[in-house]
């Protein structure tokens, strides 16, 4: 998608096919299980799926278009010597110009393998970024959690917790910080449930640079060079590329 451009709902002119519009979005749907690079854009795309416009329809193309530039990428597995389990959250604060939501978005890593994303909007209003970025480690801790029972149901036990990484501190903050006061009251049930998946070493927090983070792919639009770092972090390649 186009950076910093804004979707709306009463963006110009109905699109002439809304049935169509619908059709390509679902389609895309199912392909964003494959491909977590587009995850963002088709959520997006998603929400105006009542009343479509041409600018919707002409983002909708642009996916194609970026999709038609790298047909054979994909997510590459490989053994990395390891079993651990990493978990990149971000979030978008007040990302959404229609009603100021923002946008959360993690990936879950296990033994270096991109295994589970998501990118979805979120269902209350924040009131700041930290309180946005903690709304997008909850969700990435229930994310670890039944990561974890799979791992166990199949026989590989992890001792040692999961890393959750975030890259904003004033979030991680309240994670390790035992003292409520009254700014963090109102994401209370958020701050007593990822602080006991710390006390249960379920998990363990860590700071991540704003460039590091590869779950910003799943919560805004990025550029192109933007865009095939993150690809590259993720550890996905385009199968028909030359070697």
């Amino acid at each position: 998608m186009v950076p910093n451009v804004q979707l709306m709902k009463d963006d110009g002119d109905l699109f002439d096919d809304p049935e169509r519009y619908r059709r390509l979005v679902g389609k895309l749907n199912y392909l964003s299980v494959t491909r977590p690079d587009i995850a963002f854009a088709v959520s997006v795309v998603s929400q105006f799926m009542s009343s479509p416009t041409i600018k919707h329809w002409a983002a909708l193309e642009q996916i194609l278009c970026y999709l038609k530039g790298a047909p054979g990428l994909g997510i590459l597995y490989s053994n990395h010597g390891h079993t651990r389990v990493e978990c990149f959250a971000d979030a978008d604060y007040a990302g959404s110009k229609i009603d100021r939501r923002s946008t959360t978005g993690y990936c879950v890593f296990v033994g270096g393998n991109l295994v589970s994303w998501r990118s979805k909007k979120q269902s209350v209003v924040s009131r700041s970024s930290a309180e946005s970025e903690y709304r997008a480690m909850s969700q990435s801790t229930c994310e670890i959690m039944w990561i974890h029972h799979l791992l166990t149901e199949i026989g590989l036990e992890h001792h040692t917790p999961a890393k959750l990484w975030c890259d904003n501190q004033a979030a991680l903050h309240i994670a390790s910080n035992p003292v409520y006061h009254e700014r963090t009251k109102h994401i209370e049930v958020d701050c007593h449930f990822i602080r006991e998946k710390i006390q249960e070493n379920l998990i363990s927090t860590g700071y991540v640079k704003t460039g590091e983070q590869v779950a910003d792919l799943l919560t805004k639009a990025l550029n192109g060079t933007r865009v095939d770092y993150l690809c590259n972090k993720l550890g996905m390649i385009n199968i028909y590329a030359p070697a």
